[in-house]
């Protein structure tokens, strides 16, 4: 085929692109749906001019068309490792990680009941082979989430339900495919019916070998990547062969799936790149590869809908009968999962809860697409599969995939519209005219000073003033006339715009570089997370959120035991380290927050709402200046260390912004300028590398620091420092139980821990200790110490105290000070003379 008309028609296609974008706002249809239309008229056109009688004019045109090179492995080998590769880039893994449950319940269950589903029931109503009836019902088990989601966006739906889509259709894909793969085998094998324990036997390869390929290609292409610095370029043309390379190597080498191994290695990473490679240049990969998966399910969708009309030529009038059939099981085993599973799990608490309208649309809106052709394509080019399995396979997946485009794509808006959820509710509402009533007063300021400095025609701005006064004075009395919102409404609100400018604030210190990539993925994380509290739970939810952000998670707690008892220090040194960046980075950020809330806030919501978000802020001020102290007295220097690191980086941003606005002014020339930020970007490579955090020398210096241990000398102290073992504990939790026995001494490095014995409380804070009473009466205590804060704690054991108790005449008073404290006589416990301890 000639290259010139190939080269043009591909042009075309893409021109085909660009429109359909527009059209779909127009027609307020998804963008699939559009493409796949287009793609439908294409191919059809196409084949009528080939064989019309009217004109062969345009004969040349058609057979360039329909002589395009598409197969199922441009599909497979082309465009679907770059989809899979963009959707995990642009994941927000950290919120993904709190759902991880229901996505992956729904992902892997979802894929099993619709194959099942559609199988038997193709099985029951047709005399296909079971083994061609599942290869069916895996084959458009996969859903396209892009057009439920958009729509969702579109209508403000919550973001979590939107995410707990996308991630289960990533999955579902990678299920799917492998299910496809598993049974397309038996197919081959002349349709002899699937064993249970031949599938189960392949599963641990495709999947396990998948994973541990995407892992280590990714971890590989990061750390070449990050090799690169200077050469943004050469690192983004990097990630783009890493995908396709994986695909091929999990396919072709080891028989493993390669849509598992693409996906684990764009998670790779997602979760590595930023604190590896330079903000900027992950910024642009990310754009570039957000281009290019448009690109890639733009053109799927057109060059699949070009063979629609080749593929139905042979349909028969039983075909629709079976095609009903799929459509009906199809949707059947998606009820089963929205309106069975998805509640059950909200009831389990691993789930959030979905509304009935939501779950409706999430029904409706589940389209097929590219994946389903794609699979479909294979099946119909394979050699090895009987003729009429070829054509039955073909035109089910064809006709299914073209009722969810055409029929349920093109009515998805009418059912949103109809279910409510485009509307706003009457809170929302009442909000939005009292949003309206604020901002026309500001604006009103604004425009007179701007009037005034500017001296304008007096009477122009008087009339125009008068126009704008009319227009506010509608709205204050519209806002008047509102049904109220009650005070906690409003408090829930205020607390939902804080956390999106907390969220907003995070992005531009990011820009300013204030902020390192790999702290903004998390405080971005902490923000989506008090958004989405607030929005469900109110202030209840929003303190939740907010106390998670400075407790002590189970990763950490995991780093401490591989450094207690298995000595393993680097995890815990590189969380810690992680802990004090993310803490310093958040306080920096919610000292910000203030003027927010006395500007905006106040003004819309009122004075008293104003106040009651203040102590809220200040209680989360508190709780992360408490947790940086007690950072700070654990491994005193180190935040010194961190503070100077961000002042170098301020410094640096301002350097680089004044050489900016010098090559603006025409003052450098562009030589100049580019040498200088070569410069720049030196210093700012050192200025990036974080400080090491050593985690054994800083416990001897914490030691010192306790008054209790103030007569020690430095080698008693630097031995008890070795003794001494690091405990963690979150607010609330119980460090010593009424019916424990106790066997170790805790000495408070940070934080705060109650105690509660015979109906009396007393808290003990920071150089204190507990435990020592039940030790020394040699008796049960039947007392309970639980952390009110998160609390860094030292242990010492039994004969390691006594030992040290003999020695030391601080720890002694301290001792008799405690007994005397709980009403207990101190002659019980010790006598004056060390020798009779």
């Amino acid at each position: 085929m000639d290259i010139v008309l190939i080269t043009t028609v591909i042009a075309a296609l893409f021109l085909v692109i660009g429109a359909a974008e527009p059209l779909a706002a127009q027609l307020r249809l998804p963008y699939t749906v559009i493409l796949a239309v287009l793609g439908l008229m294409i191919g059809s056109g196409a084949l009528f001019f080939l064989h019309t009688e009217l004109t062969d004019a345009l004969n040349p045109v058609a057979e360039a068309i329909l002589g395009l090179p598409i197969r199922s492995n441009v599909f497979l080998y082309v465009f679907l490792p770059t989809l899979l590769f963009q959707a995990t880039l642009g994941m927000n893994l950290r919120r993904m990680l709190d759902d991880w449950v229901p996505i992956l319940v729904l992902a892997v269950v979802a894929v099993v009941v619709a194959t099942l589903s559609v199988g038997y029931a193709l099985a029951w109503a047709s005399a296909l082979p079971l083994a061609v009836c599942l290869l069916v019902g895996a084959i458009v088990s996969t859903t396209d989430p892009s057009a439920v989601v958009s729509i969702f966006r579109s209508i403000s739906a919550p973001q979590r339900l939107a995410r707990i889509i996308e991630g289960e259709s990533l999955l579902n894909d990678a299920a799917a495919i492998a299910l496809f793969g598993l049974f397309m085998g038996f197919v081959m094998l002349e349709g002899s019916d699937p064993s249970l324990g031949a599938a189960l036997a392949r599963f641990p390869i495709l999947i396990g070998g998948g994973v541990l390929t995407g892992w280590l290609a990714g971890r590989l292409t990061v750390w070449v990547m990050s090799l690169l610095p200077q050469h943004e370029l050469a690192q983004i043309s990097i990630s783009v062969a890493l995908p396709y390379l994986v695909y091929i190597g999990a396919e072709q080498s080891i028989g493993a799936s390669g849509v598992i191994a693409v996906v684990v290695a764009g998670l790779t990473m997602n979760l590595t790149g930023p604190g590896l490679l330079p903000p900027q240049a992950w910024n642009n990969l990310r754009e570039v590869w957000d281009l290019l998966a448009h690109w890639a399910m733009a053109l799927i969708f057109i060059l699949a809908a070009l063979l629609i009309p080749r593929i139905l030529e042979e349909v028969r009038a039983g075909d629709f009968m079976l095609i009903g059939v799929v459509i009906l099981a199809a949707i059947t085993a998606r009820s089963v999962i929205l309106f069975g599973l998805l509640p059950l799990l909200t009831l389990m608490r691993v789930s959030p809860a979905v509304d009935g309208p939501y779950r409706v649309a999430i029904l409706w809106g589940g389209l097929r697409g590219a994946v389903t052709l794609a699979l479909a394509l294979a099946v119909t080019e394979s050699v090895s599969v009987p003729g009429e399995i070829k054509r039955v396979v073909g035109i089910l997946a064809t006709g299914f995939t073209l009722f969810t485009l055409i029929v349920q794509g093109a009515t998805l808006r009418t059912v949103i519209g109809w279910l409510g959820l485009d509307r706003l509710s009457p809170m929302d509402q009442a909000l939005s005219r009292q949003v309206v009533a604020v901002a026309l007063q500001t604006v009103r300021e604004d425009v007179a000073r701007t009037s005034e400095n500017y001296e304008l025609s007096r009477d122009i701005v008087r009339s125009e003033a008068k126009r704008f006064g009319k227009r506010l004075d509608k709205a204050v009395k519209t806002a008047e006339e509102s049904v109220d919102i009650l005070e906690r409404d409003r408090v829930t609100l205020g607390l939902v715009a804080l956390a999106g400018h907390e969220r907003d604030t995070i992005l531009a210190r990011m820009r300013e570089r204030t902020i390192s990539a790999r702290m903004a993925d998390q405080v971005l994380s902490d923000a989506d997370r008090l958004i989405e509290g607030a929005q469900s739970q109110g202030r209840r939810g929003y303190q939740l959120a907010a106390r998670r952000s400075v407790a002590y998670g189970r990763a950490f707690r995991a780093a401490v035991w591989l450094h207690s008892r298995l000595h393993l220090s680097g995890p815990l040194a590189r969380m810690t380290a992680d802990r004090f960046e993310f803490l310093l980075s958040q306080r920096l950020i919610l000292r910000d927050l203030n003027v927010f809330i006395h500007g905006r806030i106040r003004r819309i919501h009122g004075r008293q709402v104003a106040d009651v978000l203040h102590d809220l802020l200040s209680r989360r001020i508190e709780a992360v200046e408490t947790a940086l102290e007690g950072l700070r007295l654990q491994y005193p220097g180190y935040a010194d260390q961190l503070e100077r690191r961000f002042i170098r980086r301020t410094a640096l941003r301002l350097e680089e912004r004044e050489y900016t606005t010098m090559l603006e002014d025409g003052l450098i020339g562009s030589e100049v300028f580019t040498d200088l930020m070569k410069a720049l970007g030196d210093r700012r490579a050192a200025a990036e590398q974080r400080p090491r955090l050593l985690i054994a020398p800083q416990r001897a210096e914490l030691v010192g620091q306790f008054p209790l241990f103030a007569d020690l000398d430095e080698a008693a102290l630097k031995r008890l420092g070795g003794a001494l073992r690091t405990r963690y504990a979150n607010a609330g939790e119980v460090i010593i139980r009424k019916t424990s026995v106790v066997k170790s001494v805790f000495f408070i490095a940070s934080g705060a821990v109650e105690l509660q014995s015979a109906g009396q409380s007393w808290r003990l804070g920071g150089g204190e200790m507990f435990g020592q009473m039940a030790i020394l009466m040699q008796k049960p205590r039947r007392a309970e110490a639980r952390a009110i804060a998160p609390s860094t704690l030292l242990t010492l054991d039994e004969e390691r105290f006594r030992q040290l108790l003999d020695g030391s005449e601080a720890l002694r008073k301290a001792v008799r000070a405690s007994a005397e404290k709980r009403g207990i006589d101190p002659g019980t416990l010790l006598s004056d003379d060390p020798e009779d301890v």
